[in-house]
């Protein structure tokens, strides 16, 4: 299974370790260098399959290439998955972290990388011990820190551009917004709509965490099996991908899907049943690119804070231009921002 998915990708190279103590695959995905060095975060996470940490890290590459062009980042795309049995701890998470780490130093620059689902900057510390281009170190360490709340601050501009496109205004106040996930982006992107006026709904598998967020912004608190067909104006995943597919498309209950989360479509006809469903789609390789402009702008292209802000703030800039293309072209919105990226990257 795992040679025919390699075999079958469009992608420029693959590296692939498996650490026998603890049973963890690694794959590491080239997308492409054409516009630079291949540029992704790790991701550590358990699979059902080895083929299905490589699928996913074969999807989360090409979407990296994608966000690269579309940010106008000169880098390429790639993305490592550290798919474990069960989430490390202590001795045993550094050892597996080294072990990775010796195994995207093999790529030397081509591939680059900082933090994802399930990493975080003190782990960016120790895969920097054997591999030189880590982002988001912490800043002790001379990293740039936790891309998580600039992230978070691009989302925030795209759901306004996304708002105005389907509202004809970008005004939050009394919009309700339902954050799916409350983590590392999720939280700071709740706190940034509840201070814009928004009625934020959140909706999180791990109940303390929702909860101490929702009594502190005066959230209201939604089950994670509600979270789909509740009715609101935005629905922002900031969770795992590919919640919005064929089968949860027609309980949507909202007029724009926002948010962080990588690979929110199932498959790329998710785009075009979402315009069927008069549902506006932000593409999450455009919206979700505030913690890469952050990291790769702060750290490779020697941008400051007001550099970082005005980038930030051209996501919703670039989402209008993607869905005056769309509407013109009568394009899913998925299928106009790829055409966006690609243009920009030739």
């Amino acid at each position: 299974m795992l040679e025919d998915l390699i075999r079958g990708w469009d992608g420029e190279e693959i590296v692939v370790g498996f650490d026998e103590p603890s049973g963890t695959w690694m794959f590491v995905c080239i997308h492409s260098t054409r516009l630079g060095p291949a540029g992704g975060g790790t991701r550590m996470k358990s699979y059902a399959q080895p083929s299905d940490a490589l699928q996913d890290a074969m999807n989360l590459s090409e979407a990296m290439t994608l966000k690269m062009a579309a940010a106008g980042i000169p880098f390429g795309g790639g993305k490592a998955v550290v798919a474990v049995p069960r989430p490390p701890e202590g001795d045993e998470r550094r050892r597996i972290l080294l072990r990775y780490a010796d195994l995207a130093a093999s790529l030397g620059e081509t591939f680059h990388t900082g933090p994802d689902v399930n990493t975080s900057t003190a782990d960016m510390d120790v895969i920097a011990e054997r591999h030189a281009h880590v982002y988001c170190r912490s800043e002790e360490n001379c990293g740039s820190g936790d891309p998580g709340p600039y992230t978070a601050r691009g989302v925030f501009h795209g759901i306004r551009a996304s708002v105005n496109h389907a509202f004809g205004s970008d005004r939050l106040d009394d919009r309700v917004v339902l954050v799916q996930g409350v983590g590392d982006v999720g939280r700071p992107l709740a706190e940034e709509l509840a201070t814009a006026g928004a009625r934020v709904l959140l909706s999180d598998i791990d109940d303390e965490r929702v909860g101490v967020l929702a009594a502190r912004i005066g959230a209201e608190v939604v089950p994670p099996g509600d979270a789909i067909g509740l009715e609101c104006d935005v629905y922002a995943p900031c969770a795992l991908g590919g919640t919005v597919n064929a089968e949860t498309i027609p309980e949507l209950r909202c007029r724009v899907v926002a948010g962080s989360a990588n690979n929110q479509l199932a498959e790329p006809e998710d785009s075009d049943r979402l315009r069927d469903a008069e549902i506006l789609y932000a593409p999450d390789f455009v919206i979700n690119a505030g913690g890469v402009l952050y990291a790769w702008g702060t750290e490779s292209l020697g941008w400051d804070a007001d550099t970082v802000e005005t980038r930030l703030t051209g996501i919703g800039d670039t989402l209008a231009e993607i869905y005056t293309r769309a509407d013109a072209d009568g394009l899913g919105t998925h299928a106009a921002a790829e055409d966006l990226a690609r243009s920009r990257s030739s």
